[in-house]
């Protein structure tokens, strides 16, 4: 079945799903949401595929957040059903044995925040502009926004985030640690393209490990990561020769 709002590529076993809308802003609507399911499960099956890559490049976004107009006849059920549907793509982001890059290319707002959180590691473009606009708009996403952004830029911040709905750019997400790194002009897919490209000639079942294991760290005490890491070094050494990573 094609994909109405994605354009899905693989090229040196990175796999690419580009949000791509038609319009000038990429919105989280249903389908889109559904889609990226999809491609995910697709991308998660392919054994030429080492690291994907989630973007709007080369649009004026990366993703704007749910589609406004779909969301204002929800009733309360709507929106519950709606809320659990973004979760569950984000669930399975976070399950995806296979590293994500968001490379944050434009505008990242709302909804759009919250799917570049689930992403493992964040390339933001000099263009990039983040911001949490639901008290402006009446909503909160029910994407765990909420849940997930204290623990990356501490309550604190979040609170403003989220209170203010104020715009942050790129120098201002990169202090705060919304992004990993912030990349500029002409060099700025290049860059995402090197990143993945290295990552993907990894040990793929060492990056699934790594992913995993860094994941639970927020979710385990140490003394409980820690056994569960002895035992994938155990695992690991079994299969390495399986992987052909010896």
């Amino acid at each position: 079945m094609p994909y109405k709002k994605l354009r899905i590529e693989v090229r040196n076993r990175v796999g690419y799903l580009i949000l791509d809308s038609g319009a000038r802003f990429n919105k989280l609507s249903v389908t889109t949401i559904r889609e990226l399911q999809r491609a995910l499960a697709q991308l998660e099956d392919d054994d030429g595929v080492g690291c994907l890559v989630l973007s709007g490049w080369p649009g004026e976004s990366f993703a704007v957040g749910a589609d406004i107009g779909q969301m204002r006849p929800f009733t309360p059920q709507d929106a519950l059903q709606f809320a659990d549907l973004g979760q569950s793509l984000f669930e399975q982001m976070e399950r995806v044995g296979k590293p994500i890059i968001g490379a944050l290319n434009g505008i990242t707002m709302g909804g759009g925040c919250d799917l570049a959180l689930a992403c493992d590691i964040r390339i933001a473009s000099d263009r990039v502009l983040i911001a949490h606009p639901g008290a402006r708009l009446g909503i909160i996403t029910g994407f765990c926004g909420t849940q997930k952004l204290p623990r990356l830029v501490g309550k604190n911040r979040a609170r403003e985030i989220f209170m203010t709905c104020d715009s942050y750019n790129a120098a201002e997400t990169l202090q705060m640690g919304l992004v990993d790194r912030v990349v500029s002009g002409e060099r700025y897919w290049d860059e995402v393209v090197s990143m993945a490209e290295r990552i993907a000639a990894m040990c793929p079942s060492s990056l699934a490990w790594a992913k995993r294991l860094v994941n639970m760290a927020e979710e385990t005490t140490s003394r409980s990561g820690c056994l569960v890491e002895q035992g994938a070094a155990s695992l690991l050494a079994l299969a390495a020769d399986q992987d052909g990573c010896a």
